[in-house]
């Protein structure tokens, strides 16, 4: 199985925000938002493995700018990191200024996600190789939210998580 590029995983969804997607003060719900970055994510996954892939779970979302009726929104998902048959999918969400065309980072979220067979059963996925230096800090990272999450869910004894224990050391 050959190994992917974060880069090879990139979707952009680009989309506006409509005054039926809106709360009284007239900004996104986060709702909207999370099932917008939920497909995004999912094409970057599926077009990481070329497979069947579904949400394991929303490991992280920040929601730190309010966004307005009417903006612009743009999620970009990339594969932080791939393991056995789960992927990591970080996103950013940008929001264009109608007038300047600026953007500014609105939120970001980490879904992960799992590639399956047809019925539905986990199957492997390509390694991930992290070419730029933001996408090696997303991906050394990704492993100690593993662990973390691991060793929460009783799965791991905080002994074994290495990664979890260099921090400390």
């Amino acid at each position: 199985m050959l190994s992917r590029t974060a880069f090879q995983s990139k979707t952009i969804s680009t989309d506006l925000v409509l005054p039926s997607e809106t709360n009284p003060l007239n900004n996104l719900f986060g709702g909207e938002l999370l099932a917008r970055m939920d497909r995004a994510a999912s094409i970057s996954a599926r077009r990481h493995s070329r497979r069947i892939v579904v949400t394991a779970s929303v490991n992280h979302v920040a929601f730190n700018r309010a966004v307005p009726l009417g903006s612009v929104v743009m999620i970009e998902a990339k594969v932080s990191r791939a393991f056995s048959s789960s992927m990591e999918v970080y996103m950013d969400v940008w929001i264009e200024d109608r007038e300047s065309g600026d953007r500014v980072k609105a939120n970001e979220a980490i879904y992960t996600f799992v590639a399956v067979d047809e019925t539905g059963r986990p199957v492997k996925v390509p390694e991930l190789v992290p070419e730029t230096e933001l996408e090696i800090q997303r991906f050394d990272a990704a492993l100690r939210r593993k662990q973390l999450s691991l060793v929460l869910a009783g799965k791991m004894k905080p002994a074994d998580a290495t990664e979890l224990k260099a921090l400390f050391e």
